[in-house]
C-alpha cells in the first residue's frame, strides 16, 4: 500500500486546479504548471484537496501512484510558496555574479564561465566580506530549480582533501585525510 500516494493534497487559496483528460494544469500567483498522468492513475478533486487512486495493486501502478501524487504535491507548493536552492563557492578566488539572467562564475579555470539561466528561474547572487559567495536560485517549478543547481555544481564539484568547489548550502561533504595523516 502506497502511504504517500493514498494522502491527499490540501489546495491552498489561489491555487486553482484543473484536468483535462489525462492532462493537470494547476495555476497559482507565482505560476502556472502542467502534468501529463499516465497508467490509469486517477486524479480527483474531493472537499478542496485532490486524491490520486490507481486501478490496481500492481507493482508499477503502485509505484506510479506516489509519483504523481509527489509531483502534484510539489507543483501545489511551488506555484504558492515557489521553491529555491542556495548554491556555496568554497574556493580562494571563487565569485559569482549576476546580469539578469546571465550569471557569470570564476571557479579557477582559465576563463570564466557564463550560464544563461531559465527565464522561469530568478538568480541572486550575494557576496559578502569574509564568507564564500553564495547563488541563490528561485522558481515556482521544482524540477527546473534542481537542474539548474546541478548544473552549476557540475561546473565544480566539492574535492574530498580541502573542500574547493560549487556545493549546497548544509551540504555535509565527506572529507579525507591527506597523505601526512
Amino acid at each position: 500500500m502506497s502511504r504517500i500516494g493514498n494522502n491527499p493534497i490540501a489546495l491552498p487559496e489561489g491555487v486553482t486546479f484543473d484536468i483535462n483528460e489525462n492532462v493537470v494544469t494547476i495555476k497559482g500567483k507565482l505560476g502556472a504548471l502542467t502534468q501529463e498522468i499516465k497508467d490509469d492513475i486517477t486524479v480527483k478533486v474531493e472537499e478542496g484537496s485532490i486524491v490520486v487512486e490507481r486501478p490496481s495493486d500492481s507493482k508499477s501502478h503502485k509505484a506510479k501512484h506516489g509519483l504523481y501524487r509527489s509531483l502534484l504535491n510539489n507543483m501545489i507548493e511551488g506555484v504558492s510558496k515557489g521553491w529555491t536552492k542556495e548554491l556555496e563557492l568554497v574556493g580562494v578566488g571563487y565569485r559569482a555574479s549576476n546580469q539578469g539572467q546571465v550569471l557569470d562564475l570564476a571557479l579557477g579555470f582559465s576563463h570564466n564561465i557564463v550560464i544563461d539561466v531559465a527565464p522561469e528561474v530568478k538568480v541572486e547572487t550575494i557576496s559578502e566580506k569574509g564568507k564564500n559567495p553564495i547563488v541563490k536560485l528561485t522558481s515556482f517549478d521544482k524540477q527546473l530549480v534542481g537542474a539548474v543547481a546541478a548544473k552549476i555544481r557540475s561546473m565544480r564539484k566539492p574535492e574530498p582533501y580541502k573542500g574547493k568547489g560549487v556545493k549546497f548550502v548544509g551540504e555535509i561533504l565527506r572529507r579525507k585525510a591527506g597523505k601526512s595523516a
